[in-house]
This record gives C-alpha cells, structure tokens and sequence, in this order.
C-alpha cells in the first residue's frame, strides 16, 4: 500500500529529467537556479528508495537495523545528488524523509516526545499537542490533505484495518503500544482527523500516583487492601481522566501474586506486572463485514481461559453484562473502567449497558449491580490538567436489598481536589472480604 501510494503521486505530478541511477535528480546548487522546493526534494528522495530499497519501505524499515539501512540509504542519495547544503540541512532533510516514509510524517517527532501525551490533528493545516495535561498548538504542518491520508493509510494498513468512504473510522494500536484514532471526510469536516494518544513506557504504580498527586498516601493504602483482598473495582471518570493509567496502577498490586490475568480491550493498553496475563484485543469487521469479535465475545470466551481475575479496559454496551456475571460467579478481584459524571451515575450506566444485552431482565441486572460491584473510584481532570481521584466508595450492602447504594470513604475537597478520609466507619463485609482487622490495613 505504501508503495503503490507513493508511485501514484510520482505520476500525477510527473516525474523530472533523471540524472542519477535513472531517478529524478536536483539541479545543482551551484547552477544559478532557486532552491528545490521541500515538497520536490523529499518526493525525488522517495522515488530513488522506491527503486534502489523498495524492500525498506514495509516492516523492515520500521525495525532497528531496517530503519538504520534506511536512513543510510537516504543519507547516501541526498550527499550524492547535493540535496542539501551542510551537515545539519542534510540531517534535518533526511530524518523528514524517513518519516514520511516509515513514520507519521511531520507528526513524528511530537509522537516520539516523551513530554507529549497526546498527538490531534485537526485536517492538514492544523495539530495540537497535550503537555501535561494542556493543550498546546503545534507548528507542525502537512503539506496537502493527500499527505495526511497516505500517513493515515500507512498507519492502519498493519494493523489489519481500513478506512475509507463506507468506514470513515478507525482504532488502532502502533507499534510502541500508542492508541490511533482516524476519521475522514465526509464525517469530519476539516479534512481527515487523527489522533495519537500516548501511555508511558512502563506502568505507573501507586506509589507513582501519589507522588503525581492523584491519590493520597491513606487512599494508596485502602485501595492496595481492596486489590489484595480480591474486591471488584469499577474506575468512573471522564474522556482524559487517567482511568486507565489508575487501572493499571491497581494491577501494579498484583507483583507479588502468582494469578491468572485475563485482560479484553478494544486497543491494549494495560500491562499487568504479573507472568500469567493473557491479552484479548477485539476486531472490528473486514471490507466484507465479516470477522467483527466483539468486546461481549472476549469477555464469554474468557471465562473458559480459568481467570483469577478478569480485567475490562472499558465497559461501553452488553458486555456489562457477563462482566457483572462474571464478578458475581468465582471471578472476585476483577476490575473495569467507565465513562460518567460521579459515582452513582457510574452504577446506572453499567446497568443501563447491563440491559442492552438481549432477553435480560431488568429485574435481575439491578439485582446483579450491588452484588458484583465492591469499590467505586472516581477521578477528574482539573482544569488545569491535573488528574485527581475525588472520590473511593464502598457497595452499602445493609441498605434496602438488591438496591445499589454507595459509602463514601473518600472524598475530595479544595481548589486542589485533596482527598481525605470521610468520618464513616468501613461495612463489615470489607474486613470479611479483605482479611484485615484495622480500618485501612495500614
């Protein structure tokens, strides 16, 4: 795809006289003639790999030595055809090659920076960054909505996904484990949209969230208790809360445990600590409408895989459901994230999705959701792009039978959001359940 992309444009615009190796060449720069535009330089750069490399230009020239070959070869042909002058324009000139050809594109290298956490590009004119937690506007630019479409066709093309007219959307997951997101006309209206949300490199821990600011040292202790004493976890928040990122620090507990994790996402994203994790990803379905595995599917079959704990990254339709059943049938310990505005809201919305599976009756969803779930954590995004968690509750189970109720143990106060203790004393059932005789195991 890559390949044919590239030739298509080559013949559009036509290709110039060829001076080296039978390939488009430079005029000199000492022929009295202005500079060759970007846009033509990197295009005869590309036409001369396209001939000498064509084998680079796939998975191989993603790898390690592949992409070191590459960027030789390209390095090679800009010295030889004097593209640039002086060693830094040739550096500079070659690294925007080889990320048209193997990479996002002039995206590259704000993917590739560690202090961004989030890529949008909003058509070819226009990019944004987040850093640490701001939205901030790029400088980078492509050159025509075409450059952005073949960066986007490139990106997906691995994954076994398509995007075109009749799908105008797409997930994904890069190779470095970054979340893509892409949609194109005629849904999006400035152009072809992508975004590239980032995860760091490693997990963060509890310990991690602290220090960030996220919990406090009394929470990180209770929470490490609920994950040690096996309760089911529902992590509520918004769209950029860090749910996941707190997700995987809960499974961070897990180190010193020799359990079976099975984990199901649309995109993985979680990296549990322990040895024995088996990762579900679901697949949307092919040009033909066929293949489609769904989030509900994963979690069934998941069930047969002998799961200590079964870990949703994100509950969105009838996949509430067997989630709920499997939290309420030899599966404690599970966890899941939700979109919603609070804790109580985060309950009705997994009952909700709890009722779109068919043939289910609503009174046995309501009776499943105070049952199945132990411990809520809610967390927000300041506005100032800090994340907190501003709330963890415990299921009140000597309320009215069946009817979901939540105690709260900590709630947020301040500008700053600063967690603390509630005054309220923890529900038998959590040191039944737990194993600990103090209030917070601490």
């Amino acid at each position: 795809m890559v390949r044919g992309g590239l030739l298509e444009r080559l013949e559009r615009h036509g290709s110039p006289p060829a001076t080296w190796h039978g390939v488009p060449g430079p005029v000199p720069a000492d022929a009295g003639t202005a500079p060759l535009p970007q846009e033509e330089v990197v295009r005869r750069v590309q036409a001369h790999i396209l001939e000498s490399h064509p084998t680079l230009l796939g998975p191989v020239g993603r790898s390690g030595e592949g992409r070191r070959r590459l960027k030789a070869a390209i390095q090679n042909y800009i010295a030889a055809d004097k593209l640039a002058a002086g060693k830094g324009a040739r550096e500079t000139l070659c690294e925007s090659v080889l990320n048209e050809v193997t990479g996002l594109g002039p995206i590259e290298p704000l993917v590739q920076d560690e202090t961004i956490t989030e890529v949008m590009v909003n058509g070819p004119e226009e990019v944004w960054v987040e850093v640490e937690g701001r939205l901030r506007k790029a400088s980078a630019r492509f050159r025509d909505t075409e450059q952005l479409m073949e960066i986007i066709m490139r990106a997906v093309a691995p994954l076994g996904r398509r995007i075109d007219q009749s799908s105008p959307f797409v997930d994904g997951r890069l190779a470095d484990g970054s979340r893509l997101h892409a949609c194109i006309p005629p849904v999006s209206l400035k152009g072809p949209m992508l975004c590239v949300r980032k995860f760091p490199r490693r997990g963060f821990t509890l310990e991690d969230l602290v220090r960030f600011g996220t919990l406090s040292e009394e929470a990180r202790k209770f929470l490490h208790c609920c994950v040690q004493g096996r309760l089911n976890i529902l992590i509520a928040g918004g769209t950029g809360s860090g749910k996941t990122s707190t997700l995987n620090a809960l499974l961070g507990a897990l180190k010193e445990r020799s359990e079976r994790v099975v984990t199901i996402e649309d995109c993985a994203e979680l990296c549990p600590p322990v040895e024995n994790v088996v990762a579900l990803e679901s697949r949307p379905a092919n040009i033909e409408g066929r293949g489609e595995v769904t989030i509900r599917t994963l979690v069934r079959n998941a069930l047969r895989m002998r799961p200590d704990r079964l870990v949703v990254g994100e509950v969105r339709g009838a996949e509430a459901f067997d989630m709920l059943q499997a939290m309420n049938t030899g599966h404690p310990g599970s966890m899941s994230t939700v979109h919603a505005n609070g804790p109580e809201e985060a309950l009705k919305r997994v009952e909700g999705m709890a009722l779109m599976a068919p043939e289910v009756p609503e009174r046995v969803v309501h009776e499943l959701v105070p049952s199945a779930i132990d411990v809520v954590v809610f967390q927000k995004r300041l506005p100032g792009g800090d994340r907190r968690v501003t709330g963890i509750s415990l299921m009140q189970r000597d309320a009215a039978p069946n009817t979901p109720r939540l105690l709260e143990v900590f709630a947020a106060s301040g500008v700053q959001a600063e967690l603390r203790r509630c005054p309220t004393s923890l529900p038998p059932w959590y040191f039944d359940r737990t194993g600990i005789t103090s209030d917070l195991g601490a």
